[in-house]
């Protein structure tokens, strides 16, 4: 199996992405990677690797970067010599499985259904996250790849949610939530309601409206949302979550008492924070098009990397988007039944 990484996104790119290729093809023996960018920059990373590893790492040169600030679609279209437009030209080719780059959001959205298409059945695709709430993954979608949500994206992101929590996380009946402003029917804007209407019509598990304090509670094996919403409500996670970490630091280096304590704490407080590690969740899927796509966290570093990229050889293996592609085309889940 070979997997196109975009070597050069992200913002410690090339070396966290190299690094990270490197990790997952150490837990993965049958794992080879395309390293797409700058190979002069890219060469001196490969190289540290043990002779096993390195033999599983491919250097594929590309002149042009797709930075954060490009627009989406121009910069797919225009950078036709870029890391992350070369990876998808070779998903589209078959020479690889599959993508996975942790670069601009907008880009990599755009490329998929630019470069791959989309699966039948489906309008727009959806930006998954896998949520480390508390016992169990909760799968948020839309997180940035579709801003803009009609109702029927919505219901389609359900039902995209419900497949892929059913063969990656192997939940046999996934719940479904739509993410609203209260748990009453009579909450939410007209596309929210309309989109429920459509959802209670259809096969799925769904199990009512969803309020963001629900979340993190683990209320929902899927949660859906649109991509703008979806998107700001992660990052206020992540916000959060360096907050308090920062300022346990700063109550652990300037008194006495917390260090004492941290003592006593340690393995209680590692266990907790490995429940929530979102590093081992494995990127964000890109659902909905043809071939297998995982976003990264911009700034990730290479653990998160190497996770991405084993999730990703799973996926593959599984035939995710084949499944996807089959339920969709059933019927089973859709809006009129």
């Amino acid at each position: 199996m070979l997997i196109a990484l975009d070597a050069m996104g992200g913002d410690y790119a090339p070396e966290e992405p190299c690094k990270g290729a490197i990790l997952a093809c150490r837990k993965k023996p049958d794992l080879s990677i395309a390293l797409i960018g700058d190979s002069e920059k890219i060469k001196p990373i490969v190289e540290k690797a043990e002779a096993g590893v390195r033999s599983r790492l491919h250097i594929v040169h590309t002149d042009e970067v797709i930075t954060g600030s490009d627009s989406p679609s121009i910069s797919i279209r225009r950078k036709k010599k870029s890391s992350l437009v070369t990876a998808f030209e070779m998903v589209r080719s078959k020479e690889a499985d599959g993508i996975v780059s942790a670069g601009n959001t907008g880009a990599i959205a755009a490329g998929a259904v630019l470069l791959l298409g989309r699966i039948p059945g489906i309008d727009r695709p959806g930006l998954g996250a896998l949520l480390p709430v508390l016992n169990r993954s909760t799968l948020l979608m839309d997180v940035g790849g579709t801003v803009h949500c009609k109702p029927i994206n919505l219901l389609q992101f359900a039902q995209m949610g419900t497949v892929y929590m059913k063969i990656f996380c192997s939940v046999e009946n996934p719940s479904v939530r739509l993410l609203c402003n209260g748990e009453e029917t009579i909450k939410g804007d007209e596309t929210t309601a309309a989109a429920r209407e459509l959802i209670e019509k259809s096969q799925m598990n769904y199990q009512g409206y969803a309020e963001g304090k629900d979340i993190p509670a683990g209320i929902s094996d899927v949660v859906i949302c649109d991509g703008f919403t979806g998107n700001i409500l992660i990052k206020f996670g992540e916000g959060i979550g360096e907050l308090l970490n920062s300022q346990f630091r700063e109550e652990y280096t300037n008194h006495t008492l917390p260090k004492i304590g941290l003592f006593f704490m340690w393995p209680a407080m590692k266990r907790v924070m490995g429940r929530f590690d979102w590093e081992k969740k494995g990127g964000s899927p890109v659902l909905g098009v043809n071939g297998s796509v995982v976003k990264v966290h911009g700034r990730s570093k290479a653990n998160a990397i190497s996770y991405a990229l084993t999730g990703a050889a799973n996926f593959i293996e599984q035939n995710g988007v084949g499944r996807i592609r089959e339920e969709i085309a059933s019927g089973t889940y859709n809006g009129n039944n």
